[in-house]
């Protein structure tokens, strides 16, 4: 035992630390012995931010020797994880509680007013010269989605991203999403005159949920047709969960040897992009933006390439995509802030927030709609367009460190203690809020039947949604996808019936005609024009599939269900009377357990009893005219 106790003397004092360092946690320095120089370090500063409570139950040497080792191993990785280190969420974490206990309002001082930006009609002058603009753009853009989310919320117990955005076609969300990123990159190289051909990055934002499942999702569909090595994976860790206001770390409930944890949030995805060295490989490689989104909005990419064009045009350094928003709708409302010591901000301000905020600043009725029909404030959609080389300087002063918040939980009024452990939580969208008043922030906004229709609510929640308000679930969310692809073909000049109502899992819902097109086909609306012509009509309870390049509607009526897949060098023209029994829609009660749970979850399935499908495998010219 002596030569043990020598021992851990001897580390100590090469590391310059006393040997009584551990006396507040005496179950820790009779373990001292087996722990690295490394770990002794953390056991110190664990100790002097006040966590000797952590020790409190480890057993005699000896006992659970392998535990105490893997419990220094978690952190050292929740140490290196966070920007600054375990002793610096600790700090900050104090602050917020405190803040939070004394009700201390964030935007104290600041007083909001509508910043400026860009408001797009879908389909005039304005909107076509931004989506060619944006089409040019692209191969100097890198695209990360934000996926560290099962989709236990929806009721579904896979990954969201596995999820089919709708199921015409069957094509799952992160296949639609690498499609568009690869429609992108092919017409944007087209259009770069004989400059060599370009990969436009692709990052994934995991965590310890979706990582393994997100690969094997990959890596089993051949990474839906994109250059593997084009595609990065940045796994997220958690962080540390807070026990009381004091910040003490709170001890797993599970296992005593661990420290529970949390995630984070979807703002980590800068601290991970800084770390990893990727944005200095973009920024060598010549590119010029970062496109952040989320992971189960099928519409996005239809509003992708006008947005990048508006902040080229605009050279913003953030552009933050925006939708029309009712007042008090539960969306968050973009909004300059400018504070009597004269700093200013561009953020999204919480629906919650945003109305007390304007009362008290000299808006009397608070959040109310103008004479638009719709609040000044455009609704924040999470989906964000940085600047790169602005971005890389913010990101080496923060380390990508956002600002953070706490939301504890707490048992009473005196504010003392938590109903359940709480953490540190911080949002992507909260990047704009360290920036110098020089910044050039502003938004763009779209409808919201074109650019924003995410998949979020289970059936239960969504039925429950009041009348009149968007159900965000996957009924909605793929009856969006019909819907806004009948709008746009009806602004090319198709006669597109109009929907029906019908509901399904309690939702009423617009049922236009089932219309789903490959990106490469109608990726902005200039292309989709010229695939269109003559006079064109689909039927309300018509289905159509496109699945190729080349194809062209001249003079086509469809009633019934017509499915066309062709390779790229097949041009196939389709016209003349096409008529059949088509695709029924049939309803799906979510209880039924008999239905795969994708199709429980909206509420409805097809029964496919006839439809006309061909298919072009090899290049040619060819007419389809039944």
């Amino acid at each position: 035992m002596a030569s043990t106790l020598d021992s851990t003397t001897d580390k100590l004092s090469k590391l310059g630390v006393n040997g009584e360092f551990a006396s507040s946690a005496p179950n820790l320095d009779k373990n001292l012995h087996l722990l690295t120089p490394e770990q002794v370090e953390l056991a110190k500063m664990l100790l002097e931010m006040g966590q000797s409570h952590l020790f409190q139950h480890w057993a005699e040497p000896g006992v659970d020797d392998d535990q105490k080792k893997s419990f220094f191993e978690q952190v050292a990785r929740l140490n290196s994880s966070y920007p600054g280190g375990l002793a610096s969420y600790i700090k900050t974490a104090r602050g917020l509680l405190a803040d939070s206990k004394a009700g201390k309002n964030p935007y104290d001082g600041f007083t909001p007013s509508v910043p400026t930006g860009e408001t797009l009609t879908f389909g005039d002058d304005n909107f076509i010269n931004f989506e060619e603009t944006g089409i040019k753009e692209a191969r100097r853009a890198a695209f990360v989605l934000v996926a560290g989310g099962l989709g236990e919320r929806l009721g579904y117990n896979g990954i969201k991203v596995a999820l089919p955005a709708e199921t015409t076609t069957g094509t799952c969300f992160v296949q639609h999403y690498i499609e568009s990123i690869l429609a992108l990159q092919e017409a944007s190289c087209k259009l770069s005159s004989g400059e060599s051909q370009t990969q436009i990055p692709f990052v994934i934002m995991t965590s310890d949920d979706t990582h393994e499942r997100t690969i094997k999702l990959l890596e089993s569909n051949s990474y839906f047709g994109m250059q593997s090595t084009q595609v990065k994976l940045l796994k997220q860790e958690k962080v540390a969960c807070l026990d009381d206001n004091d910040a003490r770390l709170a001890v797993d409930p599970k296992n005593k040897y661990r420290i529970q944890t949390k995630p984070h949030g979807h703002g980590d995805v800068h601290a991970l992009l800084y770390s990893s060295g990727l944005l200095k490989v973009w920024h060598d490689a010549g590119l010029k933006w970062v496109l952040f989104f989320q992971d189960t909005n099928g519409l996005l990419f239809k509003a992708i390439p006008a947005a990048l064009g508006v902040s080229a045009s605009k050279q913003y350094h953030v552009n933050s995509l925006a939708v029309p928003r009712k007042a008090k709708e539960a969306i968050g409302g973009i909004t300059k802030l400018s504070h009597s010591d004269g700093r200013t901000m561009v953020i999204n301000v919480e629906y919650n927030q945003l109305d007390p905020l304007l009362r008290a600043t000299g808006f009397p009725d608070g959040d109310v709609n103008c004479e638009t029909g719709y609040s000044p404030f455009p609704g924040n959609i999470n989906q964000l367009i940085l600047e790169l080389g602005s971005y890389i300087e913010e990101l080496t002063k923060t380390g990508g460190a956002i600002t953070e918040f706490v939301n504890p939980k707490y048992k009473d009024a005196s504010k003392t203690s938590f109903k359940s452990s709480t953490r540190l939580e911080c949002m992507m969208q909260d990047y704009p809020k360290t920036l110098p008043p020089s910044a050039r922030v502003g938004f763009t906004v779209m409808d919201a039947w074109l650019a924003y229709a995410p998949v979020k609510n289970n059936p239960e929640d969504a039925a429950k949604v009041p009348k009149g308000n968007p159900y965000h679930s996957a009924t909605s969310g793929e009856m969006a996808i019909y819907r806004a692809n009948s709008l746009i073909l009806k602004k090319a000049g198709v006669q597109v019936s109009d929907p029906v109502l019908q509901v399904f899992n309690g939702q009423e819902v617009e049922v236009w005609p089932r219309i789903a097109w490959k990106p490469k086909w109608g990726l902005i609306f200039s292309q989709i024009k010229t695939k269109v012509g003559g006079n064109c009509s689909i039927s309300q309870r018509s289905t159509l599939a496109i699945k190729g390049q080349n194809i062209f509607l001249e003079n086509l009526s469809l009633d019934g269900a017509l499915i066309i897949d062709a390779v790229n060098n097949a041009e196939v023209k389709v016209g003349g009377s096409v008529q059949n029994k088509g695709w029924s829609l049939e309803a799906v009660d979510y209880k039924d357990v008999s239905e795969p749970e994708v199709l429980r979850i909206r509420g409805f399935k097809f029964n496919k009893i006839e439809q006309l499908e061909k298919e072009y495998p090899e290049p040619g010219k060819f007419n389809l005219t039944p």
